[in-house]
C-alpha cells in the first residue's frame, strides 16, 4: 500500500465558511518504503505540525518507523510506544539548535537509511531534508494546513531538497507550482 492509498472517511474543512464534512483527497504515490527493510522517517516538531503527521496513521502504521520530535508533552502523548528520536528544540530563530539538529540528522539518516522521509515542519526539518538529499533519501513536504495563501519559511527551505510536496489547499499552489493538492489531512 502506498501513501497515496491513505484515505480519511470524514475529514472538517476549516475556513471562513460554515463547516462541512468532506472526504479527504487521496494522497498522490509517494516512494514506496514496503520494497525494503529501511524504515519510513517521520520528522516533526510538536503541536499542528505532529497532528497533521498523526493523521496519516492508516498509512504509517504498517511500516518499520522511527520519529524524530522535541521531548514536550504532546509529542509524548501522541507517540507513545512509537520509536522516537530527540530533537533539539526550540528551532525558530536559534542557530545552535539548528547546528544541533543537523548533527543529529547526519547521524540518525545514515544510521538508519530510511526508505522516505516525510514530514510536516517546521524547523527541525531542514537539516533532516539537505542531509536526506546528500544521501539520495526521498523526501515528503506536507505544508501546513492553516498556512493558505502564503509559504512557511520551513516550505521555502526545504524546497531544494523536496521530492514530492503535497499541499492541503489549492491556494498553496501559487506559492508552491510543483505541489499535488491532497486537501485537508485535519
Amino acid at each position: 500500500m502506498t501513501l497515496s492509498d491513505h484515505v480519511r472517511p470524514e475529514a472538517v474543512a476549516y475556513d471562513d465558511r460554515p463547516a462541512t464534512v468532506t472526504t479527504a483527497p487521496v494522497l498522490p504515490a509517494v516512494p514506496e518504503p514496503v520494497a525494503t527493510e529501511a524504515p519510513v522517517m517521520l520528522v516533526t516538531t510538536q503541536g499542528g505540525h505532529l497532528a497533521q503527521l498523526v493523521a496519516l496513521r492508516s498509512w504509517w502504521d504498517r511500516y518499520d518507523r522511527v520519529w524524530v520530535a522535541p521531548p514536550t508533552a504532546d509529542v509524548d502523548d501522541k507517540l507513545s510506544g512509537e520509536r522516537v528520536v530527540t530533537s533539539y528544540y526550540p528551532t525558530t530563530r536559534n542557530l545552535w539548535n539548528a547546528v544541533r539538529n543537523f548533527l543529529l540528522a547526519v547521524r540518525i539518516l545514515l544510521r538508519e537509511r530510511p526508505a522516505v522521509l516525510v514530514s510536516a515542519g517546521a524547523g527541525v526539518a531542514v537539516p533532516f531534508f539537505l542531509v536526506a538529499w546528500v544521501l539520495r533519501i526521498p523526501t515528503v513536504f506536507i505544508e501546513v494546513y492553516d498556512r493558505v495563501d502564503t509559504a512557511t519559511m520551513t516550505g521555502r527551505l526545504c524546497g531544494p531538497f523536496t521530492t514530492r510536496r503535497f499541499v492541503q489547499w489549492e491556494s498553496q499552489v501559487a506559492c508552491y507550482p510543483d505541489a499535488q493538492v491532497v486537501g485537508p489531512l485535519l
